[in-house]
């Protein structure tokens, strides 16, 4: 579908005011709409200055959903960043400011939900099927093997030495 620049420029302004938008995602709905490089440029610069588009707020928001509602670590979040092209630069900062204690809290609930659910031939078996389910959360190793510690009690580490 082609569009004018005015007329991509009020469809793109009413589809940032429903929801945070990454600069990446309104680039390539520009883009699908057929407006040349420098046409997306000057949407994008105004986008910008009207503060309809803010990767800053996006990325905020993005960490602070995937954090509370989908359960996510840190790692699975950056790796969804890094998909629509947030720079690091925004996101880091964000990742400083939330409590250090934030992703320990949202990955012990977890594990104690998943634990009542998880079939295991052992306390070792299990332990090793609950950490595999945080690191495919996006939760660190250590993390997840402090939080399994923590939970089932012992020192899952033992068995590597």
């Amino acid at each position: 579908m082609k569009l004018s620049e005015p007329q991509a420029l009020n469809r793109v302004a009413a589809y940032c005011s429903r929801a945070e938008r990454s600069e990446s995602s309104v680039r390539k709905k520009l883009l699908a709409w057929e407006l040349t490089e420098d046409a997306v440029r000057r949407i994008i610069a105004r986008l910008k200055e009207e503060k309809y588009l803010d990767n800053t707020r996006f990325a905020r928001g993005f960490i602070h959903d995937k954090l509370q509602f989908n359960k996510w670590g840190k790692a699975k979040i950056i790796f969804e960043l890094k998909k629509l092209n947030v720079p690091e630069t925004i996101y880091n900062p964000i990742f400083d400011d939330l409590a250090g204690d934030e992703f320990e809290k949202q990955l012990a609930h977890i594990l104690s939900l998943k634990e009542k659910s998880v079939k295991a031939k052992n306390d070792y078996d299990k332990k090793t099927k609950l950490i595999r389910f945080a690191l495919g959360r996006g939760f660190s190793m250590d993390l997840s093997i402090k939080c399994v510690n923590k939970l089932l009690g012992g020192d899952y580490e033992e068995h590597f030495s």
